[in-house]
């Protein structure tokens, strides 16, 4: 297959992207999305695009970066196999970091979010323990993140735990979505700043590509992608009524920018560059767009990638794995394409 994406340019204006928002902080904390150790969806969709490239980024920041990896507990009680991986949420964790450690990269704690002493969460943490892990246990906050008199009370922020490491950029990861990296970035933030750390919070995924159109094939593909759980591409309104320009993000983050807004203008003092952020894109940092070399290319792998998801939702539905209502979004989805 022809290449439509330049993967050296990608590289390079992303660890300056990262390094250039480093200079705002003293510290950043830096969420990392999607697919960590090989993402076969964006080599997919971006052909020329190294699977890899998670990988290569965090090692390209060399000794400035550290990583710490996320799990959800109750998540992890469930017990169930994660995703299409096979594997239970603390086989693919041990793996997962295993394999970070093999490619140099230093992995400097498990984080277990929203811990209320679930037996697997006990269990798994006593065992990495005594492999000589690090573990953090952070807890919920009820109502977050909408309750702020929670959020900032005696049990909200102040009552998490900080762990201090001494690199600038602390790579916050781990399996699937909606495992708490963002909560965990943000507590961290606050008890720096508490501390007088210029701490800040800035987030790494690669779809959807805030500078390809709403319908463009390859954000059409990362909706076909996500279709089981509902993700939505939209025009941020806040990037247009801030810049007067059009950029693209997904729903969650659009949903939540008014309260995450309001949870920053109280972790940290008015000097913090988070301050600066108008819009869920400011927040990321995502140069992929700027790196397709050639876009037919790239449109009609994105084409095949949403048929190709269509047939395996089909499949789902015949065994009842996932329901309706996905197919009927892929039929939206397809009905998008020109």
């Amino acid at each position: 297959m022809k290449e439509g994406f330049d993967n050296k340019k990608y590289l390079r204006l992303e660890k300056h992207a990262v390094f250039s928002r480093l200079k705002k902080f003293d510290k950043l904390y830096l969420e990392l999305g999607g697919h960590l150790l090989f993402d076969a969806h964006a080599s997919r969709v971006l052909p020329g695009y190294d699977p890899e490239n998670k990988l290569k980024l965090i090692k390209s920041m060399g000794k400035k970066a550290c990583v710490v990896y996320c799990i959800s507990s109750p998540a992890l009680e469930e017990g169930l196999p994660w995703a299409d991986s096979g594997l239970l949420l603390e086989e693919l964790a041990v793996k997962e970091v295993s394999a970070l450690r093999k490619k140099g990269l230093k992995v400097s704690a498990f984080i277990f979010n929203l811990f209320s002493s679930q037996k697997r969460a006990v269990a798994f943490a006593e065992k990495l323990e005594k492999m000589g892990e690090v573990v953090v246990f952070t807890k919920k906050i009820r109502g977050y993140p909408f309750a702020l008199n929670n959020v900032f009370g005696r049990r909200g922020l102040v009552s998490q735990p900080l762990l201090n490491v001494p690199e600038p950029i602390v790579v916050v990861s781990g399996a699937g979505a909606n495992n708490g990296k963002m909560f965990f970035c943000l507590s961290q933030v606050f008890l720096q700043n508490k501390l007088g750390v210029n701490a800040g919070f800035a987030k790494i995924e690669t779809f959807p590509i805030w500078n390809l159109p709403l319908h463009h094939e390859v954000n059409l593909a990362y909706e076909a992608a996500t279709a089981d759980i509902k993700d939505r591409v939209m025009l941020d309104p806040f990037h247009r009524k801030a810049y007067n320009l059009d950029a693209v993000n997904y729903n969650r983050d659009i949903d939540n920018f008014v309260v995450l807004k309001r949870i920053i203008s109280r972790i940290a003092p008015k000097s913090n560059k988070m301050h600066s952020y108008n819009s869920p894109t400011d927040m990321g940092i995502n140069m992929a767009g700027y790196a397709i070399s050639n876009d037919y290319i790239v449109r009609e792998a994105s084409r095949k990638e949403i048929f190709r998801r269509f047939s395996g939702f089909k499949e789902k539905l015949k065994k009842h794995q996932v329901g309706e209502s996905v197919v009927l979004r892929m039929n939206e989805i397809i009905s998008c394409l020109k």
